[in-house]
């Protein structure tokens, strides 16, 4: 998460360990498929924008054999989280902000974010301050989810808020407040930030939960705009959620939940 969130949000997202089982776990699997279409050389020197929990830079070390990488961001839980999970003398975590990086000038060979880019409120400033970061002919990429459609574990949450709560629910789906999220956005955000051969595509990762609970349970802990909204509800409200959602979601005979989770990733040269 990156500074600016909205009013009261921050001590949400400030709590990695209940955003890891929310969208930590899904967030590994795309970083995984995004790291390996970069085809950034080994030992290179890696920044990552908004760290949060470090999933994205736990994946870049475990895959991509940096030189160092460099998480930031501004909420200390999630550094805090990031740093105890992420045991490895290459990782750094320091706290900052996606608008005013606390890097100099054209140090990495990559500079890449997830899942963050749509929360800040000056993209334009994040865009380029990641390639500010970037060395000439580096790298600079970026994830983000596909809540119109996509993602579906989100989208279903909202299909049903909405339907029992109209007015409370609808302002607050993401699909409606991120607009970036889009591969048009996306490609011209780079674009405008003076990034060279930009590109966007799609990555798509199954989300497959053990049984009910393995998918409502994350949505009461907080850490992000669903689990919020969810956690301000009334507890019947609360409850007529959860059995909408019990009744409309796809359950194997087993009990499993199968869905699929998409992001849109953007590149370009700096």
């Amino acid at each position: 998460m990156v500074a600016g969130e909205e009013p009261g949000q921050g001590r949400l997202w400030a709590a990695g360990e209940a955003y890891e089982p929310y969208v930590g776990r899904w967030s590994r699997l795309v970083a995984a498929e995004f790291l390996g279409r970069l085809g950034v050389a080994r030992g290179a020197r890696w920044l990552d924008v908004g760290c949060g929990t470090g999933a994205l830079s736990g994946t870049i070390l475990d895959r991509c054999a940096p030189a160092a990488v460099i998480g930031v961001d501004p909420s200390e839980g999630f550094l805090a989280h990031a740093r105890r999970h992420v045991a490895d003398a290459r990782a750094e975590f320091r706290r900052g902000d996606a608008q005013a990086l606390p890097v100099g000038d054209a140090g990495f060979d990559a500079v890449v974010s997830g899942l963050v880019l749509n929360f800040v409120p000056d993209q334009p400033k994040a865009a380029g301050e990641m390639r500010r970061a970037a060395r000439p002919g580096g790298t600079v990429a970026a994830y983000v989810w596909d809540y119109a459609k996509g993602m579906q574990m989100m989208r279903r949450f909202w299909d049903a808020a909405v339907a029992l709560d109209p007015e409370g629910a609808g302002g607050k789906d993401e699909a409606l407040r991120f607009a970036l999220c889009r591969p048009g956005p996306l490609r011209r955000l780079f674009e405008e930030a003076g990034l060279r051969g930009v590109e966007v595509a799609a990555i798509e990762v199954p989300t497959v939960f053990r049984d009910f609970d393995d998918y409502w349970i994350p949505f009461l802990a907080g850490g992000a705009p669903a689990p919020a909204y969810c956690m301000a509800l009334s507890e019947d409200r609360r409850a007529a959620l959860r059995e909408r959602l019990r009744a409309t979601l796809p359950t194997e005979p087993d009990g499993s939940i199968r869905l699929s989770a998409r992001a849109w990733a953007v590149q370009g040269t700096a």
